[in-house]
């Protein structure tokens, strides 16, 4: 009953986060009530969803430490700078622009390896990818906020570090021990039956932090349909860049396909934490706008990926055995 309901949540996912950031801006006072409760929600959703991964993953660090470097590079370090550039050519607001870029420094999400899995990419590289960004996310993400902050701004960076580390590396390494202490038991045990709660948890986290923007959305502006429209094009073009980054420096399409997902992809909802702990409500706008389309934008290039498969099997196939061999050699 739990798998059947985990998988029409699944399915409804791209209705769901809308619809649930909707009801959070039409009860913003119940949301304003229950903001203590995200830090939870996030804690236990990460838990939950990290069930499935483990130490071995790491593994793929030394067989592909190239992609997995570029990978993050591409999420921390080219997606920020891309996003400042076209946000402070397009708005002239610094919190926009803060905004922005928090929403792409955010680490890789979870559920980029569900896409990973449907798309029949490389699993153990993606669980590393995810690993390792989550990981590292507490250093991360706060030195890329003191940068664009700069001096406009005091904000505790020491304090969202702790905050990173409560919300995702905690639980993260928690689920990882238990699944190697269980030889991979919990997750087809626990995993299955948290599966459900875990995309319910994400509804609330969306509804609940979604009454921050609540005055702003209430009162629709020609500058928020404007950063919605520049939230869906900073998306997609993560996302191309990805394919294309992937076209011609991995060749094999099972890498191709985890660096599109996993560099695409994001885990928004920590982005809304923060930007809603820390920053001021216009921050929120454009991460919170960027749940809207992750879930549609990864089905729609899990068909992108199948029809690029379709394209350039032959190619992907002659050339995947030179990029192993050269992986290899490097070693």
């Amino acid at each position: 009953m739990l798998a059947d309901f985990n998988k029409q949540l699944q399915k409804l996912m791209p209705i769901l986060t809308p619809l649930s950031l909707i009801i959070g801006v039409l009860l913003e006072d119940i949301g304003g009530q229950l903001v203590f409760l995200v830090p939870w929600l996030f804690a236990f959703m990460t838990f939950a969803g990290s069930l499935s991964m483990n130490f071995q993953g790491l593994r793929s660090f030394i067989k592909y430490p190239w992609v997995i470097l570029i990978t993050i590079a591409f999420l921390h370090i080219l997606m920020p700078v891309w996003a400042y550039f076209i946000s402070n050519l397009l708005f002239d607001d610094h919190l926009l622009v803060i905004g922005f870029i928090l929403s792409v420094a955010v680490p890789t999400g979870v559920t980029s390896f569900i896409w990973a899995s449907i798309s029949k990419g490389n699993l153990p590289l993606c669980l590393s990818i995810i690993l390792i960004d989550t990981i590292l996310s507490p250093v991360i993400l706060p030195i890329i906020v003191h940068f664009v902050v700069g001096e406009k701004i005091e904000i505790n960076t020491m304090s969202i570090m702790l905050d990173l580390l409560w919300m995702i590396v905690i639980p993260s390494i928690l689920a990882v021990l238990l699944n190697e202490w269980t030889k991979g038991e919990i997750n087809r045990t626990l995993g299955e039956t948290l599966a459900p709660f875990q995309k319910l948890s994400l509804f609330l986290i969306v509804g609940i932090n979604s009454s921050a923007i609540a005055p702003y959305l209430k009162n629709i502006t020609w500058e928020i349909i404007w950063i919605i429209v520049v939230v869906f094009l900073m998306a997609i073009s993560g996302y191309i860049m990805c394919l294309v980054l992937g076209h011609y420096l991995f060749k094999d399409f099972e890498i191709i396909t985890t660096v599109v997902f996993t560099g695409g992809m994001r885990n928004i909802a920590v982005g809304v934490v923060i930007a809603t702990t820390y920053f001021p409500p216009k921050v929120v706008m454009p991460v919170v706008f960027g749940m809207l389309f992750q879930q549609i934008l990864a089905s729609q290039f899990n068909r992108v990926l199948e029809k690029y498969k379709e394209k350039y099997k032959e190619k992907c196939q002659s050339e995947e055995g030179r990029f192993n061999h050269e992986n290899s050699s490097v070693l």
